[in-house]
């Protein structure tokens, strides 16, 4: 196994990124993508299954999330746009399908947050994070596909939010709503959030999602919402005094958490620079090019001696997690070497390199294909939490190859 923390300090950098790159796309195309198509995909009733267990059991009857598909959607579009790969567009189409005919509500607007596995509808409620995803990933369709009805259906979708969450008065975007766009009392996105009216997280994907949107459709509205979206990170989310991003928030903006989100700050350091860059406005730009290296370096302090990236601190009880789930190690392979690139300082590089490291020896599941949800502090796999499933999806780690593929030139 390569150890690419101690060829860096070698001038031959060229080689260690070309055998980086070859390793990312091997784990991609051998391991990630045929894990999704070979093992969860749904042949006779369309779709993916909706779990896996972390013991490699599949879970035929297990309800559908809108988050899984929709990363389904967009990892295999993407991968299909990127590497030109009529396979992967067939299977992009499989998930698009199953999307049309199930997730959209056609009478209220907007998509569904759950399905049953029969396909008809569980949970009718509007979770603008999820939106976002939806907007996100058919977008990405489209690029693949040229699919026209997929735009159109992401710019419904946009509309959609603008309409009904946009916070006019403060500003913001509020987040859940019921079936016919009445905003609920429980706005969470999952049991351990705090019951906020708006988060650092759905402003994030929605500021993903925009951005995307935007690369496609120079709408003079979508514009002026991604430019004020990245403002509010700048603004009101990332903090002034730490650069961590702050996580709830009530309707005025008045910061309701004490935790640090150690994936979410490196997450964010890369895709609020790609917002800008997207953006193409130079002011904003400049602007955050002076704070996504802070934002960067502020995520270093979750970084364990092995090169994990720990879950999060509560700075309030001082408690740590230090387990190390999956997606924080992908965000970071990508954080990390998005700020090597800004600033050409090897420090990034050697972060980069020691994440990828990381995952390799510790998050690949050699035997069974795909990811293990987490590693602990002493090494310990988890197998209690899903290998796939409402939140484990194709969607951080084949981006993390992705973007290495398209970056190491």
């Amino acid at each position: 196994m390569t150890d690419y923390s101690k060829q860096t300090a070698n001038k031959d950098i060229y080689f260690n990124l070309t055998k980086l790159k070859e390793e990312v796309y091997s784990e991609l195309m051998q391991n990630i993508l045929p894990f999704w198509s070979e093992k969860m995909k749904d042949s006779e009733n369309g779709g993916y299954f909706g779990q896996m267990t972390g013991k490699n059991q599949l879970v035929k009857n297990a309800p559908r999330g809108g988050i899984l598909n929709t990363r389904i959607l967009w990892t295999f579009s993407s991968a299909a746009f990127h590497l030109k790969n009529e396979a992967y567009l067939k299977e992009a189409e499989h998930a698009k399908e199953y999307i049309f005919d199930h997730f959209f509500d056609n009478e209220f607007g907007g998509t569904y947050w759950m399905l049953n596995a029969d396909g008809s509808p569980a949970d009718t409620k509007k979770q603008i994070y999820s939106q976002a995803f939806f907007i996100y990933a058919l977008v990405e369709f489209y690029r693949a596909s040229g699919n026209e009805t997929a735009l159109e259906k992401a710019k419904e979708l946009f509309s959609l939010i603008e309409k009904y969450s946009f916070d006019k008065d403060k500003n913001g975007y509020f987040e859940a709503y019921s079936r016919d766009w009445v905003l609920l009392d429980d706005v969470r996105l999952s049991e351990k959030d705090a019951n906020e009216k708006k988060t650092m997280n759905t402003h994030l994907h929605l500021l993903e999602a925009y951005t995307n949107l935007f690369r496609v459709w120079k709408n003079p509205l979508l514009e002026k919402q991604l430019k004020n979206l990245i403002n509010l990170f700048l603004d009101k989310i990332i903090d002034p005094e730490t650069y961590h991003l702050n996580l709830f928030f009530d309707e005025n903006w008045v910061c309701k958490s004490s935790v640090q989100s150690f994936g979410h700050d490196i997450e964010a350091s890369w895709l609020l620079d790609e917002a800008a860059v997207v953006l193409g406005d130079a002011e904003t730009l400049q602007r955050m090019r002076n704070e996504v290296l802070l934002v960067a370096d502020a995520a270093t302090e979750g970084l364990r001696e092995d090169g994990g990236l720990m879950n999060e601190k509560n700075v309030e009880t001082n408690h740590l997690d230090s387990n190390c789930d999956w997606w924080p190690q992908a965000e970071a392979v990508v954080g990390f070497f998005n700020a090597y690139q800004l600033s050409k300082k090897k420090s990034y590089l050697e972060k980069a390199i020691n994440s990828w490291n990381f995952i390799k020896e510790n998050l690949i599941d050699r035997e069974n294909g795909e990811w293990y949800w987490s590693v602990s502090k002493d090494g310990q796999k988890d197998t209690l939490n899903d290998k796939a499933g409402f939140w484990k999806c194709p969607y951080h780690n084949s981006r993390m190859c992705l973007e290495l593929i398209n970056r190491i030139k």
